[in-house]
This record gives structure tokens, sequence and C-alpha cells, in this order.
């Protein structure tokens, strides 16, 4: 899907994060030149179309009592649909990604308990299965991470 040059607009302003106001989409859309509900509306879109796939805070979750466990799993080629289906299934997954290795299939589990956690990776490796090699957080890094959009192509996708 190819962005618009809007949305790649929008994008890279939220990409910064959100002003700390009462409406902070208000403040952003008269910045880019839009109204507040237009912006909400796009990025309504772009999340149902799976351009985005998270829209929101991040959370240092161990202060509130959660955890997050980076775990993954070896997954044979041929169980990979089937085991990213499982896997993405659980509300605890915050996100999934394939690596080129041993253990191709990475994904972060995010619960308001240690217990939960836990809980979400004892049911992946038994509906699927497979082993789950969990890396709990261990110390907290502040990697702030921009990736530049002006670069993408964009086009005029029928929405």
């Amino acid at each position: 899907m190819l962005l618009s040059p809007e949305d790649v607009r929008i994008l890279t302003r939220l990409h910064g994060g959100l002003p700390l106001v009462d409406r902070p989409f208000a403040e952003i859309g008269a910045e880019l030149g839009m109204a507040e509900e237009h912006l909400i509306e796009r990025l309504r879109q772009l999340l149902a179309q799976g351009v985005l796939t998270r829209f929101g805070p991040l959370f240092q979750i161990e202060r509130a009592g959660g955890r997050f466990v980076l775990a993954a799993l070896a997954v044979p080629e041929h169980r990979y649909d089937e085991v990213t289906t499982l896997v993405n299934a659980l509300p605890e997954v915050a996100h999934n990604y394939r690596r080129e290795h041993a253990l191709n299939m990475w994904f972060v589990v995010a619960a308001d308990s240690p217990e939960k956690a836990e809980g979400a990776l004892q049911r992946i490796e038994a509906d699927t299965g497979l082993p789950v090699f969990a890396f709990p957080k261990e110390r907290e890094y502040f990697v702030e991470l921009k990736l530049p959009l002006d670069h993408l192509e964009t086009g005029d996708a029928a929405r």
C-alpha cells in the first residue's frame, strides 16, 4: 500500500510525540492544516489497513507491577503462518516479527502482572507445542529510534 503525502506528513509529525495539552490532536491538526476529526480518522484508517499496527504510549510497565518479556520460538517453516496466528491471538502479545535465525519468530509479551506474562508464555507453548525461549527485561534502556518517512513512495491509493 502506498501512503499519501498527507499520511507521510501525519506520521512524520506524530513520530516525535504528542503535545501535553487537553486536545493534542487538535493542536497537531492545526500544525498540519487539518481538522482534529480528520487527523483522528486518518489514524483510524491507517490502523484498520495495517499500515500502523499500534498507536499509543509506551509505559515502564514494571513500575505499575507488570512485566515485559521478549520471547522467541523456533517455528518449522510449514507451520509459520499457523503459529503466527496462534501467537498473535493473545492480547498480551504486543508485536511479533520474523528473524533469519534458528529462533525465527520473536515477540514481546506485555502483561499487568508477572503471573499473567508467565501464563501467556505457557499458553503459547501449549497452543503451539513448541518451546518458548523467554528473555525477561532485566534493565531499562532508552533508545530513541526515529526512522525518516520522507523517502517513502507516496501515491493516491484509493481509501
